[in-house]
């Protein structure tokens, strides 16, 4: 077993701005596994909101690679799993790009999508959100027009901000018939998160993210009491372990590879909500497709996809499963994710 690390720090198309932060790039520290003549990719994009950074997860991952090594089959993923656990428990970014690559490397070692290994339903899979992030409101409107020209019917709204009635009402304006999702990034209290929440519900808004601060369940559970909106779990949702505590406080949990650790644990935390009667979604940060192929393969079992990241990108080094309209064709996947090398990508 044979392994690459590179380290990007990828553009973005404009600047991408949530609650927290706005950001004109993206770091991906990308993995490739090579065995027997097969290689898988995979990779980190790590937020320090989380506890890791670029550097953190390249001074991690050889540990986790050596550990892959060891054990020497592509295919022992439940063991291989384990081993990266007990060696980077605080970093699941790390984790989660050697879960990728792995995943990716034992699909295309059989010849198959990732998909179809794991038994799923590409026709099951839901179409994507587009995200318009925190901008003055006659940009956000903007690219809300180019997001419904591009053909998604379905946003989602950042906001967070000072003026978010302000933004929030350019985007319906410049979208009067897409379905519109807001995602707040923990940025309000319970107080003015119930306030919003009503005229967000007026205005025909779907699901409403992440509202109060992540350690607020009992914010959470107020606003999910109060308003007709599915009422998302994002930051107060890590782990599997996590979805008791928020199961009677909201109505959905978003699951992200970034944040649990990869392929294997995205599914516990499915399978946890399922058995708590909880919807599911698969989001993402700004990731390279050499991430966010991985997480496509896994949308046939959720029920909401947020999976845009790598569209907000200027320069990719890997393309990944193509997109018709809203909606990625897992079918045109011959084998693994999807993702491959860009030709003549230029870091």
């Amino acid at each position: 077993m044979n392994w690459r690390v590179e380290r990007y720090d990828l553009p973005l198309s404009t600047p991408f701005g949530i609650a927290r932060r706005t950001s004109a790039t993206s770091p991906a520290v990308v993995v490739e596994l090579t065995h027997d003549g097969v290689t898988g990719v995979g990779a980190a994009t790590p937020t320090e909101y989380y506890g890791e950074t670029p550097t953190s997860v390249e001074s991690t991952l050889p540990t986790l690679l050596e550990a892959v090594a060891e054990i020497g089959d592509p295919h022992a993923g439940q063991r291989i799993e384990r081993r990266l656990r007990e060696r980077a428990p605080e970093e699941p970014a790390a984790r989660a790009a050697v879960s990728i690559a792995l995943a990716d490397l034992a699909a295309r070692s059989l010849g198959v999508p990732l998909y179809r290994q794991w038994g799923l339903d590409p026709d099951a899979a839901p179409p994507t959100t587009y995200t318009v992030g925190i901008d003055p409101p006659e940009k956000m409107a903007e690219k809300a027009r180019a997001a419904v020209d591009a053909g998604f019917s379905r946003l989602k709204v950042k906001l967070g901000a000072e003026d978010d009635r302000a933004r929030f009402d350019a985007v319906r304006e410049a979208a009067p018939d897409a379905e519109l999702r807001v995602d707040a990034n923990a940025a309000w209290d319970a107080e003015r998160a119930v306030e919003n929440a009503g005229w967000l519900a007026e205005a025909g808004v779907t699901m409403l993210e992440q509202p109060v601060p992540a350690d607020d369940v009992d914010g959470l559970r107020r606003v999910t009491e109060t308003t007709p909106m599915a009422v998302c779990a994002d930051e107060a949702c890590v782990t599997a372990t996590d979805v008791p505590r928020v199961a009677d406080a909201c109505d959905v949990v978003n699951v992200k590879l970034m944040k649990c650790g990869g392929l294997r644990a995205a599914r516990r935390i499915v399978h946890a909500a399922d058995a708590h009667r909880l919807a599911t979604m698969l989001g993402c940060m700004v990731e390279s497709n050499a991430s966010i192929a991985a997480a496509v393969s896994l949308s046939p079992l959720v029920d909401y996809v947020d999976l845009d990241g790598a569209l907000l990108l200027d320069a990719d080094p890997y393309d990944g499963v193509p997109l018709a309209d809203d909606r990625f064709d897992l079918r045109a996947v011959e084998s693994g994710t999807g993702a491959r090398r860009t030709p003549d990508f230029e870091a």
